[in-house]
């Protein structure tokens, strides 16, 4: 039980930090300028940089999920268990939760806000989709070849992804729902989230069943042998 609750903390923590990092750099980039294209440049690095960092010192305590639909696929991987999955996935919306109220707090803004940011259409839908696909794709791959450049991979995967589709790349439930609840540059009208949340979902199994079969491992002449 004690690993457990070192490991929760270390998710709670990571998506806190996660999400001060995303919405704190959202406020900062909107009052140093007013164009929108450097006002995401302002948001995409930080949170790049954000996730190699995190990865890298949590990854060791938690594995470095921060992400409920990482989670969920891990889970039917059963690398994890249901218990510590469904922990997993409470501590990680409540610690991007108070990411937010950070971020606010920095700023000194209202700490309690309703996001009226509107992003839907399914243009959206789909690009939420992708993100998350390549998003968890990436993980699954890095596992299978290069465990050691996760924290590189994610952190590049994610900065390349704010600028390829549509969404700007929420790719993370836990991520959508504390944006919600912040009306500032990262925000998402609450409204809007739960088709988010859908198809991150749906882009995150694809993603498990895709790397289940382009990644498998090649069988030997042995094991074919056997099989016949």
């Amino acid at each position: 039980m004690t690993d457990l609750r070192r490991r929760l903390a270390a998710e709670a923590l990571g998506t806190a930090m996660l999400v001060a990092t995303v919405v704190g750099s959202g406020i900062m980039a909107r009052r140093l300028t007013g164009d929108v294209a450097l006002s995401l440049l302002g948001n995409t690095l930080p949170t790049g940089a954000i996730l190699v960092v995190l990865i890298t010192t949590l990854g060791p305590i938690s594995g470095a999920h921060f992400n409920p639909a990482v989670t969920l696929v891990f889970g039917l991987r059963r690398d994890i268990g249901w218990l510590a999955a469904l922990g997993y996935i409470t501590v990680q919306i409540l610690g991007g939760l108070a990411g937010t109220l950070v971020a606010h707090a920095m700023f000194e803004l209202p700490l309690l806000q309703v996001s009226a940011t509107v992003r839907s259409g399914q243009g959206q839908w789909l690009a939420e989709l992708v993100a998350t696909f390549g998003l968890v794709f990436t993980i699954l791959a890095g596992l299978r070849f290069r465990s050691d450049a996760i924290p590189w991979l994610v952190g590049l995967y994610i900065t390349a992804a704010y600028w390829f589709t549509a969404s700007t790349s929420f790719a993370n439930p836990a991520v959508a729902i504390s944006r919600a609840f912040s009306n500032t540059f990262a925000g998402i009208r609450p409204s809007d989230v739960p088709a988010f949340i859908a198809a991150e979902l749906v882009g995150a199994l694809l993603a498990l069943a895709v790397a289940g079969w382009l990644l498998a491992e090649p069988k030997t002449l042995t094991q074919m042998k056997a099989a016949q």
